[in-house]
């Protein structure tokens, strides 16, 4: 794909079999016209940054190219999001799917819809760990390198998990190296 930025989606869901929805979100995000998949983090399993009364979460990191605009991306995401149930009953709580765009090229976007870098960002593990295992050279606009971040924050009860893999999943990538989709 020339032209094409690259980005960062960070993936997270803890309803509804959440490693099945990751794994149907990856599938989606792969066949969608102006996406193309690049390199996929291991799944993570963590406890919620919100309310504790919800499960634990699982997350991904799926660094991507893409011809779309920001905006374009986004709706593109919640339209996949809504696709697989979400509902947005309270902040940061329980959902089947969550879709971020956590960078964009180089790019810096301060819109009422839309932030990037991704609020937050620098501070939560479960976007750090898995973006250091796909691109550990990484530089994020206005917040640094990628390794400073990660040494300022702690692995705490982030751990990778073990998934079974799906046909698609397996044959386009190996989760454990984060090797190239």
């Amino acid at each position: 794909m020339s032209d094409h930025i690259q980005v960062f989606i960070g993936l997270g869901s803890n309803l509804n079999k959440p490693v099945e929805q990751l794994k149907e979100a990856v599938a989606t995000l792969s066949a969608a016209d102006g996406l193309k998949g690049i390199k996929l983090s291991s799944f993570y399993s963590g406890k919620p940054m919100g309310p504790q009364d919800q499960p634990d979460y699982v997350n991904a990191v799926f660094q991507m190219e893409t011809s779309l605009a920001p905006s374009p991306l986004l709706s593109l995401l919640q339209k996949i999001e809504n696709g697989q149930g979400r509902i947005r009953a309270r902040r940061w709580g329980e959902r089947t799917l969550d879709l971020d765009i956590l960078l964009y090229g180089e790019q810096s976007v301060n819109l009422p819809e839309l932030t990037i870098p991704h609020i937050g960002l620098s501070k939560r593990n479960f976007v750090l760990y898995p973006l250091q295992e796909i691109s550990p050279d990484l530089v994020i606009p206005q917040l640094g390198t990628l390794a400073e971040l990660v040494a300022q924050c702690s692995l705490a009860e982030l751990r990778r998990i073990e998934i079974t893999s799906s046909r698609s999943l397996s044959e386009n990538r190996d989760r454990s190296e984060g090797k190239p989709f």
